[in-house]
């Protein structure tokens, strides 16, 4: 009855459903901190009481597995192991000998290159034609070879190749720009 009574009073902590655990555990500890506290730093004392505590270093996993030990006793003879160094050693004075120096590395960019030379003058062409970036077609390869190209629909301006055209589906005796009709074969 008093957890039911201590969940009523709860303003803080208020869900949805009344019997959730949860709820009932941290009834008592909403009290003392406003909701933002709450929400900001979560509810102290739900994990241990003592809130002084500090947490472990060793984990479950590391408590548990320990890494392997060596045997203390040699398992390879020293003649093998020199043998084995005098090998690697002859082998990488081989490479480092064919593999020539590497080049020193140019950090310039192109434009500390081509631009921040000295004698370098930018120039601003000037414009030959008023162009509107709003109205005015894109000039691209498929616009300059419209004619070449196969499967296109009938090109009605040559300013706008590539726009809407109903002249595909739209049936012969309803075309309305075209005068004469096309002969029916």
């Amino acid at each position: 009855m008093t957890e039911q009574q201590a969940t009523v009073e709860n303003k803080v902590g208020k869900c949805l459903i009344r019997s959730w655990v949860e709820e009932r555990t941290v009834a008592a500890l909403d009290t003392e901190q406003t909701r933002t506290q709450i929400q900001k730093h979560g509810h102290r004392g739900i994990v241990t009481v003592d809130r002084e505590s500090k947490m472990e270093s060793v984990t479950t996993f590391k408590a548990a597995f320990l890494p392997p030990k060596s045997p203390g006793v040699r398992l390879r003879g020293i003649r093998g192991e020199l043998l084995e160094k005098h090998i690697v050693q002859m082998i990488s004075e081989k490479i480092h000998e064919q593999k020539p120096s590497t080049p020193k590395t140019d950090f310039c960019s192109t434009t500390q290159k081509d631009f921040c030379v000295d004698g370098f003058v930018p120039l601003t062409p000037e414009t030959t034609q008023a162009h509107d970036y709003k109205t005015d077609q894109a000039i691209t390869f498929w616009r300059e070879n419209c004619q070449q190209i196969q499967g296109v629909t009938a090109i009605q301006t040559l300013k706008a190749p590539f726009r809407k055209s109903a002249l595909f589906s739209t049936p012969i005796r309803e075309r309305l720009d075209e005068i004469d009709l096309p002969p029916d074969n």
